[in-house]
């Protein structure tokens, strides 16, 4: 007769319990934090006006994005977590280059202002004698 008769059951409970865990382990907070700051970002620079300022960042921004979800999905973790890194800084770059557009645009519109101005400031005094 078998001395050890729940020896099987245990064993299955252990491996259950064993790939319980491992399952668990499977996804990645890292990646998962890493991929909703790249999304932060982009949101960001969308608001920002990268798309109309800085189209190609952009772009660049939400495939990067784009293809570490998907490589979370698939639990392929260090890719995921590398390319929502990237995603995160290229957005970044999207950010800065639209700020950048803006205020060289707000730049040059100060310029022509202040050019009109001296002309008719020119216009406007008697010549002197």
């Amino acid at each position: 007769m078998n001395k050890r008769p729940f020896a099987p059951i245990r064993g299955i409970a252990a491996f259950a319990a064993t790939a319980i865990t491992l399952a668990a382990c499977a996804t990645s907070p890292v990646a998962d934090e890493k991929i909703a700051v790249a999304k932060a970002s982009l949101q960001r620079a969308e608001g920002s006006g990268a798309p109309e300022m800085a189209p190609v960042e952009i772009a660049v921004a939400r495939d990067k994005l784009a293809r570490a979800e998907q490589a979370n999905a698939a639990r392929d973790l260090v890719p995921a977590t590398q390319l929502a890194e990237q995603a995160n800084v290229d957005a970044q770059l999207a950010e800065a280059t639209a700020q950048q557009q803006r205020a060289h645009k707000a730049a040059m519109e100060f310029d022509a202002s202040m050019s009109a101005l001296r002309q008719e400031s020119m216009r406007a005094s008697p010549p002197s004698q």
